[in-house]
């Protein structure tokens, strides 16, 4: 694990820290590489839930610009390339991601945090995604997911506009889901994750995956999916130890199979 990337797993909880305080943790080739790593490494482990955040004044300020400022076309593209590989690993993991933004996430950082799965900030956040004050765009699935996340209108209005703006905006908007003050953040984004990882793993995984999925599809063939999981999930051990514990007035034990 790299310096400029923390990683603590406690009761099948991962808090992946980003930890470069002294660049607002803007994230350049290196992280981003340490990023995809990190999470690639969780899969198939016993992690039942994980949250993303930073250290300092920022969650992610955004890409790094000195690294980008010299970059070529093909250089720009790469890097585009591996922004949109580690947000899918946070959309697409077997487990809920959770982005605790305790300060600046603009750019890069609030397209993280908009690949999560969902949002808490602090009260001292400011998101944004500023790429066009810059003469770019978004560039790490930011034109995709913050329409689908608060709206076509919202999310033009943010995007044409680079404007940056503060949690209770974000969170009257729907791009966060809740606000908590500073010292409080981290300690409810691990509430959360206990809460899910108390879950049947196998339950919330199909789960996942219907709604990462369904949107994309007509509303027959999502609900056909949907048919598809419960059924399945009447195969696994988790069902039967979650029904026997709710018959047996007693907490489930579950494992994940």
């Amino acid at each position: 694990m790299s310096d400029t990337l923390l990683q603590d797993v406690t009761d099948g909880i991962a808090v992946l820290t980003v930890n470069r305080p002294e660049a607002l943790n803007a994230m350049n080739v290196a992280l981003l590489q340490a990023l995809d790593a990190a999470l690639a490494a969780l899969e198939g482990s016993d992690v039942r839930a994980a949250i993303l955040t930073g250290t300092g004044k920022a969650f992610v300020a955004g890409a790094d610009i000195a690294a980008m400022a010299e970059m070529s076309v093909a250089d720009a593209q790469a890097f585009s390339v591996l922004g949109h590989r580690v947000a899918r690993r946070l959309e697409e993991a077997s487990f809920p991601t959770l982005a605790a933004v305790n300060g600046f996430a603009l750019g890069g950082g609030c397209e993280l945090a908009l690949a999560c799965d969902f949002i808490y900030a602090s009260e001292k956040a400011k998101l944004g995604l500023p790429e066009v004050g810059l003469g770019v765009l978004p560039g790490w699935g930011g034109t995709q997911r913050l329409p689908r996340r608060v709206g076509v209108g919202h999310a033009r209005e943010l995007i044409f506009s680079g404007r940056v703006i503060d949690a209770a905006e974000a969170q009257r908007i729907g791009l966060v889901n809740a606000v908590f003050a500073p010292d409080a953040l981290l300690d409810a984004a691990r509430a959360t994750a206990r809460e899910i990882a108390a879950k049947g793993p196998c339950a919330v995984r199909a789960t996942k995956r219907l709604l990462l999925e369904g949107p994309e599809q007509a509303l027959t063939e999502a609900n056909a999916a949907e048919v598809r999981a419960f059924g399945k999930l009447f195969g696994t051990a988790d069902q039967r130890e979650g029904m026997k514990a709710f018959l047996e007035k007693r907490a489930p034990r579950f494992e994940g199979r």
